[in-house]
């Protein structure tokens, strides 16, 4: 069994706070907390929540995951919170306008796969599966209103995405603030110990979560906040549905694994230290292998990435699949290349490729089975791609090819 010094120092590791002394910090109440528990017979409660309001989770959510992953490796009690509640109204965190509402609808249809996407990494065996609405729903006015007295509009309007947005005059809603009461609340409502969350989260954990807790009697929570995001395929921006420079869980083996080999070469080195915690020294050996060899750490990422969540033999299909789609095997060496720079229907790229007479054309060859994007039969003639699903091959009939490639 791990010992108390051991579990900060893994549970711990990745994370950043912007300022070394509240990492410290952290570090001591965690280790205090670790032995109160021991004292007390009983492992710590953790969690993280995550928001259906997009119905697929991506291989960025899996970085806090994988610390959840290690809580429970270390015998701890592990929530994986669907927000099935706080989604409705959407985190202001990470976004510089106010959020679209949803109806509870839209937030079920969505949540219904998160549960077996989240399984991927933590061990069902393991986890506890929780819901948000269970204590949120149930709240009324009063209630609010008691939870509410437990801070001031200075603390909110402090935050870097609402000053910003108060600095260039663009309204902040009042509904917007409910969001980190509502999160504080699930900490609350389950008696946390310890809630893990990437940068977006520092408010809502460090500052709303703690706070709640200790206005309502409870001791503060531990926040590990992730240090670093994953990037998307396109290297740069933090992985997001929204910006289609994500790598879906639920996809296919083949797709995954052509979106990770789409990735820069210079993300690499972040994909390692995050999904499979790289040490420095390892880091400077994956650097050298990279001047060498970057197509083979390439493929042993997007095998490895793949194998973990479809089996070897999904990764080996992926594989099959990239060699004979993106690396030539069974197409023409002289294939016309297309440059796109944002999302563009298939019928506009095949007539301005010249695969196709004209737009009216290529809606005829989709009807007509005769288009395939990356092998598969393409048959909606509204059909889209953007950037972040780059690179791919279209081909209509049997002889005519174009590889489909970021600007």
């Amino acid at each position: 069994m791990a010992s108390i010094d051991q579990q900060v120092e893994v549970l711990m590791s990745g994370t950043e706070y912007g300022d070394p002394q509240t990492k410290e910090n952290m570090a001591k109440e965690l280790r205090e907390r670790l032995i109160l528990a021991e004292k007390e017979g009983r492992p710590l409660r953790v969690y993280c929540g995550y928001d259906p309001r997009k119905p697929d989770l991506h291989l960025g959510h899996t970085i806090t995951m994988r610390k959840l992953r290690q809580f429970q490796e270390f015998g701890h009690d592990v929530t994986f919170l669907i927000g099935t509640f706080t989604s409705m109204l959407g985190d202001p965190s990470d976004v510089d306008k106010t959020r679209e509402q949803l109806t509870l609808e839209q937030v079920e249809i969505n949540a219904r796969t998160y549960q077996d996407q989240a399984f991927k990494i933590l061990d069902p065996a393991k986890t506890r599966v929780r819901r948000n609405d269970e204590w949120l729903a149930g709240l009324d006015f009063r209630d609010i209103i008691k939870l509410a007295q437990n801070f001031t509009v200075q603390q909110f309007l402090a935050r870097e995405n609402f000053a910003k947005r108060l600095d260039a005059g663009e309204a902040i809603y009042l509904h917007e603030m409910f969001y980190s009461l509502m999160q504080a609340y699930d900490a609350v409502a389950m008696e946390i110990d310890a809630q893990v969350g990437g940068q977006d989260q520092l408010f809502n954990i460090l500052v709303a979560g703690r706070k709640l807790q200790q206005g309502l009697g409870q001791l503060p929570l531990i926040a590990i906040i992730m240090g670093e995001s994953l990037p998307g395929t396109d290297g740069e921006i933090k992985m997001s549905k929204s910006l289609g420079n994500d790598v879906p869980l639920m996809t296919t083996a083949e797709d995954m694994y052509g979106k990770i080999m789409s990735i820069p070469d210079k993300a690499m080195p972040i994909y390692h230290k995050l999904l499979f915690g790289y040490t420095a020294k390892q880091l400077d050996e994956l650097a050298e292998h990279m001047a060498s060899d970057p197509m083979g750490i390439k493929k042993a990422l997007a095998f490895r990435v793949v194998g973990e969540f479809y089996g070897e033999d999904g990764a080996e299909q992926g594989a099959n699949h990239f060699a004979t789609v993106f690396q030539g095997a069974g197409l023409p060496d002289d294939m016309l290349s297309y440059t796109l720079t944002g999302a563009t229907r298939v019928t506009d790229i095949l007539a301005e490729a010249g695969l196709t007479s004209s737009k009216g054309d290529a809606k005829r060859q989709i009807k007509g089975g005769g288009v395939r994007l990356d092998g598969d039969k393409v048959t909606d003639i509204d059909a889209e791609i953007s950037p972040g699903a780059l690179p791919v091959v279209l081909q209509v009939g049997k002889r005519k090819f174009v590889r489909v490639v970021a600007e």
